[in-house]
């Protein structure tokens, strides 16, 4: 195993390890019911300042809601280019091994998503549409550093124009910072969630991106 695939496989390793961890903490330290309707939140005293600094910002969090499915249209595209190439190839081990990988790190990041909203750790700052919301880690948060990393990853590989994967890199890294900033300052998340995103979808990236490397070794 070569260095990248190693540092890959650490760092990923590493991030679940803290992700882990950084759950842990929420659901022990400076536990206090001060969430809706009473309900607890760890580390409350900094997440409560944090929140009453920042306010609530709903347009900030409609905006980042509805662009919160350009991640989910990419997962898609990309699952609608393993299935032409099923149809063409006419056998799911002729699809590129780094697309079938793609679809099972996409597959766990909607479980991971899919979890934390049927066993809330807290919940939202606010009600949204007068309903309570599971609010860690932050589910946007995590699609968006999920995804546009492994489209960058993807393009990289597959596109031959240098100034086209300029141009999508940069779209895709700005596009992220507003994404995980929008929905920082919008108010609708504990500053916690945030970082929980942000060290769980690091963590699977990093060991997709492992998995892909050695991958590509062995064809």
């Amino acid at each position: 195993m070569n260095k990248s695939k190693k540092k890959s496989l650490l760092m990923g390793s590493i991030s679940l390890a803290m992700f882990a961890v950084w759950t842990v903490l929420i659901l022990t330290v400076d536990v206090q019911p001060l969430g809706q309707n009473g309900t607890s939140i760890g580390f409350a005293t900094f997440n409560c300042w944090f929140h009453h600094f920042t306010g609530v910002n709903m347009a900030i969090y409609t905006i980042t809601d509805w662009m919160g499915l350009v991640p989910v249209v990419i997962c898609l595209i990309f699952a609608g280019i393993g299935l032409v190439q099923l149809i063409k190839r006419r056998s799911i081990f002729r699809v590129d091994a780094d697309i079938m990988i793609l679809g099972v790190y996409f597959v766990i990041v909607f479980l991971a998503y899919t979890i934390f909203e049927i066993i809330p750790i807290n919940y939202r700052p606010i009600l949204i549409e007068g309903r309570m919301e599971a609010s860690y880690p932050s589910s946007t948060t995590l699609l968006v550093l999920s995804v546009m990393p492994a489209l960058v990853e993807q393009i990289k590989r597959r596109l031959s124009g240098i100034r086209v994967k300029q141009i999508i890199t940069i779209a895709a890294i700005a596009f992220s910072v507003f994404m995980v900033t929008g929905r920082l300052i919008s108010g609708v998340h504990w500053f916690t969630d945030i970082v929980g995103g942000e060290l769980l979808s690091v963590g699977l990236y990093m060991l997709y991106k492992a998995a892909v490397m050695l991958a590509l070794k062995e064809r």
